[in-house]
Order: C-alpha cells, then sequence, then structure tokens
C-alpha cells in the first residue's frame, strides 16, 4: 500500500466526533409562552423569529409609523437576548399586510441601522399577519462564536 493510500485511509477512518458541527443555542425570552424561539445561535450565525409591532402589553398600535418602530424595538430585544445588535443585522426580510405602506415602513426602518451599514433585505406583501398586524421582520445576523 502506497503512503498516501494510507493517508486517505486514515482520513476516512477519522472518527465523526472530530467532524461534528457547531452547538445550537435556542435562546428563549423568559416567561414567555410562544410558540418559538426569539433568537437561535448556529456558530457565528444568529436567526432572528419574525417580530410584529406588537407592545408590550400585547396590543397592536395603529399605524404604519407606530407598529415599524414596536417591530424593530422587538427585534432589537431578541437580538440584544442573543448578545448581537442591528450593526450584526447582514439580511432581514419584511413582510406587509398592505404594500402601499412601505415608504412609511422604510422610513422608520433606516433610523435603526448606522449609515451605510443597512443589511441585505427581501420584502413582500401577505395575505395575513399574526394578530392583524401591518409588519413582520426577522433578520439574520453574524457574531463570533463563545466556544
Amino acid at each position: 500500500m502506497t503512503s498516501s493510500a494510507l493517508v486517505l485511509l486514515t482520513l476516512l477512518a477519522a472518527p465523526v466526533a472530530a467532524q461534528t458541527r457547531p452547538p445550537v443555542e435556542h435562546i428563549a425570552r423568559p416567561g414567555s409562552r410562544a410558540p418559538f424561539s426569539p433568537a437561535v445561535r448556529a456558530g457565528d450565525t444568529i436567526y432572528l423569529s419574525g417580530q410584529i409591532g406588537a407592545l408590550p402589553d400585547g396590543t397592536i398600535p395603529k399605524g404604519m409609523d407606530a407598529q415599524a418602530r414596536a417591530a424593530m424595538t422587538n427585534l432589537g430585544d431578541a437580538a440584544r437576548m442573543a448578545g448581537v445588535g442591528f450593526d450584526d443585522m447582514v439580511k432581514c426580510t419584511v413582510m406587509l399586510a398592505d404594500m402601499s405602506q412601505w415608504a412609511a415602513f422604510n422610513a422608520v426602518y433606516v433610523t435603526y441601522f448606522a449609515p451605510g451599514r443597512l443589511p441585505a433585505r427581501s420584502a413582500f406583501g401577505v395575505n395575513g399577519l399574526a394578530m392583524g398586524a401591518g409588519v413582520e421582520i426577522e433578520c439574520i445576523a453574524i457574531a463570533p462564536s463563545r466556544r
């Protein structure tokens, strides 16, 4: 057997444990009974669940301006729980119940990010959102692993 064949066999026989994936951490909101984690860390990537414009008392305010601010505040809270912030967000998806509210949403959205640091983004109109909300936003952030 040649030395290169022996090296190949050694690599193929390496224990599977040496090829493990990064741990996944599900970050929960204390006291929440929601059927999802607000944030999940997988290695260096943080997945932030969709946040609607609900106020702390669970009500949905009237108007896109107020809902957009509440949704962005809720998103920021979920990000902080995972140890990241708006500057760490690299991709966002926006869902609007009424696409005519696009400009009103954007006017609020851009105020949460540093100039020149807007994440990549997709947006689409939807037929309905939880609790009758007008907007929902989810994002992906990047942060160094805590290994």
